[in-house]
């Protein structure tokens, strides 16, 4: 089912003209942790990214987005970016989730659901 969605909708995964292109003009660059699949094109003019799950961009690694982007010529496999001791783990975007940032006195802050953070004006 998934396959026949693919060739009608893009959210599904490729499209049938992405398959084709993918498999006519596509180079397999590498593979990140999340399974999501790298391409370029034999020249090197294009680059693209075959998703494994949800299509969601923000599921990409730093080090894959500046490849995909043209920032550095050599991807991840090749080179590997130095990291420094105090960066995070990448991490998805949270938005619309349950995990999402809900800073004090949003609705959705614990603290505001039990009344606790919230004191009325009163006029002296």
């Amino acid at each position: 089912m998934r396959f026949i969605l693919s060739l009608i909708t893009w959210w599904h995964g490729q499209t049938l003209g992405t398959r084709l292109f993918t498999w006519r003009k596509g180079v397999k660059v590498g593979e990140d942790e999340q399974g999501n699949i790298f391409y370029q094109t034999r020249d090197g003019k294009r680059r693209w990214v075959n998703y494994a799950n949800d299509i969601e961009a923000s599921r990409i690694s730093p080090d894959w987005h500046g490849w995909l982007h043209f920032t550095w010529d050599e991807p991840p496999t090749k080179t590997p970016l130095a990291h420094k001791p105090w960066e995070k783990q990448h991490q998805e975007n949270l938005t619309g989730t349950e995990l999402a940032y809900a800073p004090a006195g949003s609705i959705r802050h614990t603290a505001t659901k039990s009344g606790k953070d919230y004191e009325a004006w009163k006029p002296e």
